[in-house]
């Protein structure tokens, strides 16, 4: 099971040895020192867990944690830290971490309990929550964030952008979108779809500057990188 895997640690010999361990094991990893830009690439990218440090400089890794729940985002958080009384282990559950490694520990037990919480929470992340650039859909909630604002939109428009990105590298075709996101390929018009798509773009591009859904003549629509 390989994944993205975002590794927040300050020791840089420590992160290294995480990146080229799981590296090894099939995953894609991404460093960090500090929590500076983690927020934005978890909006940008799709991520699927966390390994956090807590004694991190400028702000205590659980605290960030807590705040990135707060914030709508539940991809999975493993803390690995040096903090290891009772007391700092339940913190960490309770400022929503999924499991808890004390430093020092063993690369093969952190390696086992990765798959663990990877095999847990892989379906439910693929279901519950898209991204794109700065676009964050949460199925859940129904909430869409465009650059870290809510954007209101209806189920429809909600349904139509969720199969863009899901489909970020394909094409897709009107009698694609009238299938997947209506359900209906007999009583709609392509002109439906037409409308519908230009109402979305409205909402989530009023200043026509970022061009999120571009046309391909002839064929269909696809999301922009």
């Amino acid at each position: 099971m390989s994944a993205t895997i975002v590794i927040v640690e300050d020791e840089e010999d420590l992160l290294e040895l995480l990146e080229y361990t799981l590296g090894k094991k099939g995953h894609e990893t991404i460093g960090f020192l500090n929590t500076k830009g983690v927020v934005q690439l978890l909006e940008e990218e799709d991520v699927d867990l966390l390994i956090m440090d807590r004694n991190l400089p400028g702000v205590e890794g659980s605290e960030f944690v807590k705040e990135l729940r707060e914030d709508g985002f539940d991809l999975p958080v493993i803390f690995l830290s040096a903090k290891d009384k009772d007391e700092d282990i339940l913190e960490g559950f309770d400022r929503g971490g999924d499991d808890y490694i004390t430093k020092p520990f063993n690369m093969q037990e952190l390696l086992v309990r990765v798959q663990a919480v990877l095999r847990r929470t892989s379906k439910k992340l693929s279901q519950a929550k898209l991204s794109h650039r700065d676009i964050v859909l949460d199925k859940e909630t129904r909430e869409l964030k465009v650059n870290g604002k809510v954007i209101d939109v209806t189920k429809l428009e909600f349904d139509l952008l969720w199969e863009f990105v899901a489909n970020k590298n394909s094409v897709l075709d009107r009698d694609y979108l009238l299938e997947n996101v209506w359900h209906d390929t007999q009583s709609y018009q392509y002109k439906t779809v037409n409308v519908a798509i230009n109402r979305l773009k409205e909402k989530i591009d009023p200043d026509k500057t970022k061009e999120y859904i571009q046309t391909v003549r002839g064929v269909g629509y696809k999301i922009c990188c």
